[in-house]
């Protein structure tokens, strides 16, 4: 037999307010009491919902009605008349564990801000502990690879290199293109006005072999390859491929990890040749047209007045900057949990952290380079 539905009236007795309610009160019943209760509020005239609850009449009783027989009636101060002893026990419960709304917070702005630093301050030496962590696991994976060289993948090694390396030749050659244009342009723009724009040709060869060729490579490197480093990992992540080959005893660092390192450590030098020389060719272009130099001049005089450390410079730290990007890669797509959603945070949080560490590892080659005299 189905259950009566719930019924509520306003009335007034003894010139007290007073909410009467029957039949059932149940979570199943519930569905629209809300517009209920507001026909009856508007039938009873200027009668308001008062402190007295009469809950004789009700046949079913669970918590979700208590709470919507307290709430229509005032609130947990409410006085109930009931002839069960069980719903006036479960109304005494429910009375008891409903609370006033908190009055609503008005957060110090100082106390906010300096919250949000110690989050953000922990969160990042969390961050660093597990990074350090990850770079520890796979050096132990690398030497176990090369005490048993079999364990290389390099068919899978040589197909990341073809992603990373040949598919972003265009890109990069065209972005270094017009950076060493830029660079040449503006050289001469500014020691034009010592008569010294001549050494443009230095500007532009200097810029791109120690600095720019190999950051700018890294940085595209970065937002195209670490991304989807990450956003390949971390769709096996989600589709539970990771815990499968956890199951069959493969380990993700050696399959996943290692070949995607691997191509990049060695592509990244390769990239940021290919970046010098196109930045250089921009550079030449420039000088031609607003220094009348001829190609051979160019690179006569760049052969003459930049040494061959400035080119070695950038290439010691391009392997290092591929490194760290494809592990940061890799990284955080072996923290994607749950959803598609996570997949889209971590990609763009493992750009931002490998733009980040390169910039301060650059610094600090830069600083070592200098103390090294180079």
């Amino acid at each position: 037999m189905a259950d009566a539905l719930p019924t509520i009236r306003y009335t007034m007795r003894a010139g007290k307010p007073v909410v009467e309610v029957g039949g059932a009160w149940t979570v199943f019943t519930l569905r629209g009491i809300r517009q209920t209760a507001e026909k009856a509020l508007r039938a009873a005239g200027t009668a308001k919902a008062g402190r007295i609850v009469d809950a004789k009449a009700i046949e079913r009783l669970d918590t979700a009605g208590a709470m919507e027989i307290l709430a229509l009636a005032g609130g947990p101060g409410s006085e109930v008349e009931t002839a069960d002893k069980a719903h006036a026990d479960l109304f005494a419960v429910v009375q008891k564990n409903m609370g006033a709304t908190p009055p609503e917070r008005h957060p110090n702005w100082l106390a906010h801000w300096l919250e949000e630093i110690g989050r953000n301050t922990l969160h990042f030496y969390q961050q660093v502990l597990n990074l350090s962590a990850f770079f520890g696991e796979i050096l132990v994976t690398f030497i176990e690879a090369c005490l048993s060289p079999r364990r290389f993948r390099f068919g899978s090694v040589v197909r990341q290199m073809y992603e990373v390396w040949i598919r972003a030749l265009v890109i990069v050659g065209v972005l270094c293109f017009l950076i060493g244009v830029v660079i040449a342009y503006q050289g001469v723009q500014q020691l034009k006005q010592f008569g010294a724009e001549t050494f443009s040709v230095e500007a532009v060869g200097i810029g791109m072999f120690r600095e720019l060729g190999v950051l700018l490579t890294a940085i595209i490197v970065a937002g195209r390859s670490g991304s989807a480093f990450t956003a390949q990992i971390g769709t096996m992540q989600v589709n539970q491929e990771v815990d499968a080959m956890r199951t069959i005893g493969l380990n993700p660092i050696e399959w996943l990890v290692m070949p995607r390192i691997t191509a990049l450590v060695i592509s990244m030098p390769l990239l940021a040749f290919w970046g010098n020389m196109t930045g250089l060719l921009g550079g030449a272009v420039a000088c031609s047209v607003y220094l009348d130099f001829t190609f051979a001049q160019f690179f006569d005089r760049l052969r003459d007045t930049v040494g061959p450390w400035n080119f070695y410079v950038g290439m010691i730290k391009a392997p290092v900057f591929g490194a760290v990007i494809a592990a940061i890669g890799c990284f955080e797509g072996l923290q994607v949990r749950g959803s598609a959603e996570s997949v889209g945070q971590l990609t763009t949080k493992s750009v931002v952290e490998s733009i980040f560490c390169v910039i301060v590892l650059d610094a600090i080659f830069s600083i070592v380079f200098l103390l090294a005299g180079v």
